[in-house]
């Protein structure tokens, strides 16, 4: 899978702004077909790149999210139970012997596909998005090393099945915990950075196309600040864009308008109790003071 045009021109094309480092690491994942590790901090918009080049690549995006003890059954496949039940209670009364009945409620007809079975059985080739594989469990790592090696899986009633079109793998990681080498070795890896100023203001102005440049440039300035305090949790690029529509939908041209309402308007950016209390309106008219 190889894209003809330039990567960045094709994601700034659908609004998504990528950096140049990104937009390498992107284009080398899909001429080398390799799965890609987004590492970084939660908001820094990794799982809005997999999205992004779904839609670049006119494909579906299939999104694997994972947790604290995923297993085959939420992430592969498993079988309606329900389904073939009544299957079974149906044919009580025929003349069907035990082999033909196990042979019918075994079959695909009968087949939850979970997520990773989903992406090899895709006609045309999806974006796998593996979110968050760093909270998944170190087994369901080593498990899905087979599946990223051979694109291949193995079901005991039915055999083996082959992708019909190998999917573009992303993975993301938050850094909870290290991922084995193993899983990095068959990976290309790029580390996502927070976007500096200009790059975050070209966001904005890209997804908010009716603000104004001078009050985008003081929003993202403020953002900007306001990651370098001790936070719980950094507000990330969605939380930005929730802010920016909000304060434009307040009415306020300049931040220094009203603060009490810019500091209400945090709830947009801060995410937990300590953050939201130690960022107090005096914080905020230090942190506007050096967005201005």
């Amino acid at each position: 899978m190889t894209m003809n045009t330039d990567i960045t021109s094709s994601l700034s094309a659908i609004g998504y702004l990528a950096d140049p480092q990104l937009a390498v690491a992107l284009q080398l994942a899909l001429d080398l077909q390799r799965p890609l590790l987004l590492e970084g901090e939660a908001g820094v918009g990794k799982t809005e790149t997999a999205k992004a080049l779904a839609q670049v690549l006119g494909t579906n995006l299939i999104r694997l999210q994972c947790y604290e003890g995923l297993d085959s059954t939420a992430a592969i496949y498993e079988w309606n139970y329900q389904k073939q039940l009544l299957a079974i209670r149906a044919r009580e009364h025929d003349a069907v012997s035990a082999e033909s009945i196990e042979k019918h409620i075994f079959s695909e007809d009968f087949l939850l596909k979970r997520p990773l079975l989903e992406a090899i059985s895709q006609e045309q080739s999806p974006v796998l998005l593996i979110d968050e594989i760093d909270r998944a469990d170190e087994e369901f790592e080593a498990y899905l090393l087979e599946i990223l090696s051979e694109f291949q899986i193995s079901i005991p009633e039915l055999g083996t099945v082959h992708a019909t079109a190998k999917p573009q793998v992303i993975l993301t990681s938050n850094g909870t915990r290290e991922l084995s080498d193993a899983l990095r070795r068959r990976c290309l890896y790029t580390y996502v950075e927070f976007p500096d100023h200009k790059r975050e203001l070209d966001i904005v102005l890209a997804r908010l196309p009716g603000i104004e440049r001078e009050l985008a440039n003081q929003l993202t300035g403020f953002v900007q600040q306001l990651r370098k305090e001790d936070l719980e949790k950094k507000p990330g690029i969605a939380e930005t864009l929730d802010w920016a529509a909000a304060i434009t939908g307040l009415g306020i041209t300049a931040l220094s308008d009203d603060l009490d309402k810019v500091t209400a308007s945090l709830i947009c950016l801060l995410k937990t109790e300590p953050d939201i209390k130690s960022v107090t309106r005096e914080v905020v008219s230090r942190l506007a003071g050096k967005a201005a």
